[in-house]
């Protein structure tokens, strides 16, 4: 997932297609000179329907797509024909996709499945011709209704992704590698803090043909929730995590001070996070032997936890194990 390639906020203005017109007809034959009414109805207008698409990974697609507007209905005909209903507008988003006001910033609906269809903004009705305003002391009735107007408006778009697994850390933890080494995802890894800009997904094998997804955010610093750094613009990608998997580099100097800067990072931002399963990873353990690790161990967080390398593989295994665990807890 190129970076340059990555949206997960886009503004776009929408409009739905006016109703067609109903018409004013009057049947006419040779041999029925003052035949009834039988003007048609006009046709609805286009509905913006929001779906959602499994392909999907990002609103790319819709960066430069400010305005979105469906097809108007078509006017009614004589013989009590009617119009023809506007086309609709589909945008099409990624599983995950939040849908807001754009001016209220409401949250009106998201889309979690694939296929999942939501009328954003229904089309105008069509107007009724003047076949149904003919009465018994009006049977020429020379008026119909004119459709409905569209409707418009402003709207967010925001992506949250989708994964089983988040993994939470400052800059430089480790959590790219690791990615690189549990799944298929190629992020780019480097020996400088911020290396990762946008979040990346990776699909981790487990036995038997079984997975799960897991998501590296870019790095969090102390102040996040404040706007510092990139975790204030991507932590709204972990909300949907059934796990956090906090990351800590075993060389830190206070692993436990650490990961409760981490925490309270997330409670700022959205307290509910703290609801969800955590597990520790201890990260780039190949620099420590074990007689550290034990002495380590002891002033750890109270959670579950595991020593891994990236590099040597030391720990892997049992934190997929730990994880497919408390994923089917």
């Amino acid at each position: 997932m190129a970076s340059s390639n990555f949206i997960d906020y886009v503004r776009i203005f929408c409009r739905s297609g006016r109703g067609g017109a109903g018409s004013v007809h009057f049947r006419r034959e040779k041999y029925v000179p003052f035949g009834g009414p039988d003007g048609g109805d006009g046709g609805r207008g286009g509905h913006i329907i929001v779906r959602g698409n499994s392909q999907l990974w990002t609103l790319l697609h819709l960066k430069y797509t400010k305005h979105v507007h469906a097809e108007d209905g078509t006017a009614g005909s004589g013989q009590n024909c009617t119009g023809r209903e506007g086309k609709d507008r589909i945008i099409e988003v990624p599983l995950g996709t939040v849908v807001k006001d754009g001016n209220t910033q409401e949250k009106l609906f998201e889309i979690t499945q694939h296929g999942e269809e939501r009328i954003l903004l229904a089309g105008g009705r069509g107007g009724l011709g003047n076949w149904h305003f003919r009465t018994s002391t009006n049977q020429a009735p020379h008026y119909a209704q004119p459709g409905e107007p569209g409707k418009e408006g402003w709207f967010v778009l925001e992506l949250k992704l989708l994964a089983d697994v988040g993994l939470v850390g400052f800059p430089n933890a480790g959590k790219s590698t690791l990615l690189s080494v549990i799944s298929a995802a190629k992020p780019e890894i480097a020996d400088y803090p911020f290396t990762t800009l946008v979040p990346n997904l990776g699909v981790v094998p487990y036995y038997d043909g079984t997975s799960f997804v897991v998501a590296d955010i870019p790095g969090i610093i102390e102040g996040a929730a404040e706007g510092k750094g990139l975790g204030l613009r991507f932590l709204r990608h972990i909300e949907r995590n059934s796990i956090l998997l906090f990351v800590i580099p075993v060389d830190s100097r206070d692993i436990k001070k650490e990961y409760h800067i981490l925490l309270n990072e997330l409670k700022k931002y959205n307290p509910e996070l703290l609801d969800k399963q955590r597990i520790l990873a201890i990260s780039k353990s190949d620099l420590a032997d074990e007689e550290l690790r034990t002495e380590l161990a002891r002033d750890l967080p109270s959670l579950p936890y595991v020593f891994i390398s990236s590099i040597t593989g030391y720990g892997i295994q049992e934190l997929k194990d730990l994880i497919w665990k408390s994923l089917h807890a």
